[in-house]
């Protein structure tokens, strides 16, 4: 991706080197699911941060310092930033809606948000209750040695999906899944979720084929995203992590699904074609 010289978005909150307060894991999740979720994309925050309960604390310094190696992350994912804004304004205005800007926050380790805190463990995230898209800048180096997803785009594939969540959330689609989620069984909330999760990749390829037209892209990007997409299937992540597989409990998609909306999204460029919760096949 062609980024340098590129307009970098002002909606950049640095948090490096802060740390929220303390973070209990408990709720009653195993290891096993805490490593699962800790693996995956776009955690929906409302349904993980509930069960994982912290000691409130102001903000403090880390041990760990500001890497100035993380100083170009920093610069990359800004354009990145700034250009989903360019494609969602262009979007929203093609139908006659306003598009409202996230923010986007990095952090060392953990971090307060509305939704609760977090560690880094839960991999980046969006939170609707402050309009905030969080990431630690370290989850790169985890993408590129433990997803096999190496490339500066796929790594702007999961500042996309993020952003995804955003515009679901300026849709109403989140505040109705919510409703929803609320009144089902456990199986059927987390098919909800797959559905809102795949939504997000479709809105992830829409970036990417706006982001093409701009003429940024290089020989290789769209497979560097549809391997970042394809490698957090939760199929994938669970084979890996737990050596089985359980459908039941998938809350993203499977590798084929991720796949298969990040590349209709990509191809067709047509908000109406990624209505997921319509779908009889996902």
């Amino acid at each position: 991706m062609r980024w340098r010289g590129e307009r970098q978005s002002t909606n950049i909150e640095d948090r490096r080197g802060l740390s929220a307060g303390r973070v209990a894991v408990g709720g009653g999740l195993g290891t096993i699911v805490i490593l699962i979720i800790a693996l995956l994309f776009g955690v929906n925050p409302q349904t993980l941060l509930e069960q994982l309960p912290s000691t409130p604390s102001s903000d403090v310094r880390t041990s760990r310092p500001v890497n100035s190696g993380e100083e170009e992350l920093k610069q990359f994912t800004s354009v990145v930033l700034a250009k989903s804004e360019d494609v969602w304004h262009e979007i929203f205005r093609q139908n006659g809606r306003q598009y409202r800007e996230p923010t986007l926050v990095l952090f060392t380790d953990q971090v307060r948000s509305a939704c609760g805190i977090a560690g880094a463990a839960v991999g980046p995230f969006y939170c609707p209750g402050d309009e905030k898209v969080y990431i630690d800048l370290s989850f790169y180096e985890q993408l590129r040695r433990q997803f096999n997803s190496p490339g500066d785009f796929a790594q702007a594939y999961v500042i996309a999906h993020e952003v995804g969540h955003h515009v679901q959330n300026l849709l109403g689609i989140s505040d109705r899944v919510d409703a929803l989620q609320r009144r089902v069984t456990e199986a059927e909330a987390n098919q909800l979720s797959v559905r809102l999760e795949l939504q997000a990749d479709f809105f992830a390829g829409i970036f990417a084929r706006y982001v093409q037209n701009q003429g940024v892209l290089e020989a290789g990007d769209i497979e560097e995203a549809l391997t970042a997409a394809s490698a957090v299937g939760d199929d994938n992540i669970q084979r890996r992590t737990t050596g089985y597989v359980v459908p039941d409990s998938f809350t993203h998609g499977t590798s084929e699904q991720r796949l298969r909306w990040f590349r209709k999204g990509y191809e067709t460029g047509d908000m109406r074609q990624g209505d997921t919760f319509a779908a009889g096949n996902l």
